[in-house]
């Protein structure tokens, strides 16, 4: 599977740069940091469709024990009948780097870790537009991906999540009993099939997200959203 690139500017959005000059040094980092990161992570990916009805209190997984709670998930899947689970990494070996790096210049750890923060974004893209594929195989739509923690979709249910896909076994993703995905740059989330195109497919917001409250991009007038 082919991914896109990663993009400069992008790294330099999460590192925080709102349009000020980047010197010759930063810039030639960055490029290097670009390269290191494409040729380190491992992506693998995987996802699984199910269908799904509302019930008391969200969304009902057919034939598994998963019922995604709260109004947010219910909302986003209220008007699909099936949907796709999805989890992504970019592997064990890209949290090494960042972790040397780390011990030996947290410069290039923090451009490390954007760069696999974009990286791992253009992976999740690239699974997407194929479920959207499959959707219009059956004549649907698809709304935006959707990850336990926006809203009230509880970060608990994250290892429901995992383990539902068997993401261990599948493409070596775990989940902590603290919630933290290893590897690190990991993204699971739920895309719902619908039968008309959303309109304007709005992606969650800093009002979605249960980490708002102590994010520090938030606390220095940035946001991680597009």
């Amino acid at each position: 599977m082919e991914y896109r690139r990663i993009d400069k500017q992008e790294v330099l959005r999460y590192l925080g740069y709102q349009g000020q000059e980047v010197d010759a040094d930063l810039d030639s980092l960055i490029d290097s940091c670009i390269a290191e990161c494409e040729r380190t992570a491992i992506p693998r990916t995987c996802y699984q469709l199910f269908d799904i009805e509302p019930t008391e209190g969200g969304i009902a997984v057919c034939g598994t024990s998963l019922v995604l709670r709260g109004k947010s998930i219910y909302e986003h899947l209220k008007d699909a009948r099936r949907c796709a689970l999805l989890a992504a990494t970019l592997g064990a070996p890209y949290d090494s780097t960042i972790r040397v790096q780390q011990n030996q210049s947290m410069t290039k750890a923090l451009i490390l870790d954007a760069c696999g923060t974009d990286y791992i974004e253009k992976v999740c893209d690239t699974v997407e537009s194929e479920i959207k594929q499959r959707a219009a195989q059956e004549g649907l739509f698809t709304n935006f991906r959707f990850s336990p923690g926006y809203g009230d979709l509880p970060l608990e249910q994250q290892p429901q999540v995992t383990a539902l896909l068997d993401t261990s076994r599948k493409i070596g993703l775990t989940c902590t009993p603290s919630l933290i995905m290893l590897p690190r740059k990991s993204v699971t989330a739920i895309i719902g099939f619908v039968s008309d195109p959303p309109p304007g497919k709005r992606k969650p917001a800093c009002a979605d997200c249960q980490f708002a409250p102590n994010c520090t991009l938030r606390k220095e007038g940035k946001f991680c959203g597009r």
